[in-house]
């Protein structure tokens, strides 16, 4: 009867201790699973903070390229504006580096098909005004007719004589003339 009494005493402490067991057990299970959802929390958190860093990264290159877009843009013009074409003494005709400058302001102008320009016909200080007004409207013209024949159309262009009022170099030489008998153009609208 000892026997059978410890027996029935330990059956009766593991019916006791069971569902303090499976107690334990749930809570390891449980605090096993908030352990996992805490980690895969972590994880969607850091996914989230490298995807956003990404963008971020994405955003800064894309102002980097535009800003480095416009600055080429902005040097692309500078240049239309700047490079004047020039004409021989008391002539409108186009010289062959006159018409590699065209060449490069009518793809340039192609590309950008929104630029409305002036072109300003200028002369030396040789020759009475009347004269020099109506030869810096020949060169003028010329350098539209060239343009327009090469597929600029005609409306995005003006243009004007400044005729001997508007030299670049003031001088009364030889080397002043040279440089005051061009074609000035002017970007007047986008």
């Amino acid at each position: 009867m000892g026997k059978r009494l410890t027996c029935n005493f330990m059956v009766f402490i593991l019916i006791l201790s069971l569902p303090l067991f499976l107690n334990a057990c749930a809570k390891k299970v449980i605090k096993g699973e908030k352990v996992i959802e805490q980690k895969e929390e972590v994880a969607r958190a850091e996914e989230k903070t490298t995807r956003e860093a990404r963008l971020r990264e994405e955003a800064l290159r894309i102002e980097r390229e535009s800003e480095e877009a416009a600055k080429r843009e902005a040097q692309l013009r500078k240049e239309f504006e700047n490079e004047d074409i020039h004409f021989d003494f008391d002539r409108f005709f186009l010289t062959d580096k006159a018409k590699e400058i065209l060449a490069k302001k009518v793809s340039w102008l192609l590309d950008n098909p929104g630029v409305k320009i002036e072109i300003e016909g200028h002369c030396d200080e040789r020759g009475t005004n009347e004269y020099n007004m109506a030869l810096g409207e020949r060169r003028a013209n010329s350098a539209m007719k060239y343009l327009t024949t090469v597929g600029v159309k005609v409306d995005r262009i003006s243009t004007i004589s400044y005729g001997e009022e508007r030299p670049v170099d003031p001088g009364r030489n030889k080397a002043a003339w040279i440089k005051n008998r061009r074609a000035h153009f002017r970007i007047v609208s986008d």
